[in-house]
């Protein structure tokens, strides 16, 4: 008679082997039944599992095939940007003729705008003298006039943007994009972040997969860093060759299995199996991806020597190299949130990124690219037309800057299936509020998924017994914006 010594791991209950050997396995058949109505155990869930990030087909076909969001984080001023307001430069030092609305802080007199507008391209819409660069694009963009958020706080209103949800934790667009679509690249990333000098505050919130797989969660990149060892920690091996490498990844992989077998859809083993994968196929894409050094020198200069330069344009190589998703924050923190000095911050703010954007979208447009791009600009809110009064510790006592403004504020759209050159909604003469064809940030995002060929009221995952969706419950398409 053997005594066999247990395996100390046999001894681990999980909560599926608890439900096996409760009740004469009774829970174990319920919870079989339930995971075959929810398509867990179905073929489709099976290779999914095999690879989750192969291209998939969306609902309907569309122009748009890939996205780049650019997020200028902090809330840039609609009202010196992309819509000019001529009664707010004749009120200026004034009241407004109406109680200034409730924003986060106390706003006094009108502020008009210390920026010119002019107007660009055959369509002759008017932009800001700051944005001169994305202007001479103006036909190929379509100006959202007349967005609003819920809330003038930037945690909220990030994550609204972000997710479609201020307080509840939900995917981001990027991992629900990720998600319905998959990646054309298996060597990279579906979902890439870059953000020059660290994170945007809510951090890895802003482009979290929330109950989707983890391989739908956005990657990060510092992209102040120039050397690709700085860029992606740990992208090279410099000890092992790529075929060594291999040997101990599938020695890994069967280890993983075997633990994986017992621990039946542990979404958590299997994100962490994904990933060591394609840290593997990374190292011979990502390195190619991020070294500009490979483009032309007119390229270059036409993009700027700059950060905000240098992440446009890694960007783009991106994008060409079949990433889904990829998302540009002006960097950490909040940069465009400028309760003071306006004038003096935003102009430095859009000297770079100016520059950069504008680049870009002729980049795309002359490598025929932008049709089948979809290009998003803007920030989580708006600005006061007011000025914003002084608030001890908040403003340094100065009376140039505008408080957040959730009430209106705008956005841009360009390439992949967007009505170029026309400006949809708007804000009431001074730009407090969305008065004309109000767009809420439900309805961007019903919008960009349509763009991308997905009805998001059918385009849902299942998750604690309810099919969840992007919009939750709410968005309309704007088929105006749409060509």
């Amino acid at each position: 008679m053997s005594h066999h010594k247990p395996n100390p791991e046999d001894l681990f209950l999980t909560r599926r082997e608890f439900l096996c050997r409760c009740g004469m396995g009774m829970g174990a058949l319920a919870l079989t039944h339930l995971m075959a109505e929810i398509g867990f155990l179905s073929p489709a869930q099976a290779a999914d599992a095999l690879n989750p990030l192969a291209p998939k087909k969306p609902h309907f076909p569309a122009k748009a095939k890939r996205v780049i969001h650019l997020f200028m984080n902090g809330g840039p001023s609609h009202v010196d940007t992309f819509d000019p307001k001529p009664m707010l430069t004749k009120y200026h030092g004034k009241p407004l003729p109406f109680d200034n609305l409730r924003t986060e802080r106390k706003t006094g007199a009108a502020f008009g705008s210390p920026f010119k507008f002019q107007k660009y391209g055959q369509s002759g819409i008017e932009v800001s003298e700051l944005f001169h660069n994305v202007a001479q694009s103006i036909d190929d963009i379509c100006v959202i006039r007349s967005m609003h958020a819920d809330v003038p706080n930037h945690e909220p209103s990030l994550l609204l943007m972000n997710c479609g949800e201020a307080r509840q934790i939900r995917p981001s667009v990027g991992s629900w994009v990720t998600y319905g679509l998959g990646s054309e690249n298996q060597n990279l990333p579906g979902f890439i972040v870059l953000c020059p000098g660290g994170y945007p505050i809510q951090e890895s919130q802003n482009w979290q997969a929330g109950f989707l797989p983890g391989v739908y969660q956005g990657t990060y990149i510092n992209t102040q860093h120039t050397d690709i060892e700085k860029l992606i920690e740990n992208i090279k091996n410099n000890y092992t060759s790529l075929k060594e490498q291999r040997q101990q990844l599938d020695l890994l992989l069967e280890l993983n299995e075997r633990h994986k077998q017992k621990r039946q859809q542990d979404a958590q083993l299997e994100a962490r199996i994904q990933s060591f994968e394609l840290a593997y196929r990374m190292q011979m894409d990502a390195a190619d991806a991020f070294d500009i050094s490979k483009e032309p020198a007119y390229i270059r200069e036409m993009y700027g020597n700059h950060t905000q330069g240098r992440q446009m344009l890694v960007a783009r190589r991106l994008l060409e190299k079949g990433v889904r998703f990829v998302q540009v924050w002006t960097g950490a923190g909040q940069p465009w949130d400028n309760h003071d000095d306006l004038e003096v911050n935003h102009r430095r703010l859009a000297k770079d990124t100016d520059q950069a954007v504008g680049a870009l979208l002729k980049d795309l447009k002359q490598r025929g690219m932008l049709e089948e791009t979809l290009v998003i600009w803007g920030g989580e809110f708006g600005r006061t037309p007011t000025v914003e009064l002084p608030t001890p510790g908040a403003n340094a006592g100065k009376i140039n800057g505008r408080d957040h403004n959730h009430w209106g504020f705008s956005m841009w759209l360009a390439g992949g299936g967007v009505k170029g050159g026309t400006v949809y909604g708007a804000t009431d003469e001074f730009g407090f509020k969305a008065v004309e064809n109000p767009v809420h940030v439900h309805d961007l995002h019903a919008t960009i998924l349509w763009l991308l060929g997905f009805d998001h009221e059918k385009f849902t995952y299942r998750y604690a017994g309810r099919d969840f969706r992007l919009t939750d419950v709410h968005g309309k398409v704007v088929k105006e914006i749409i060509a």
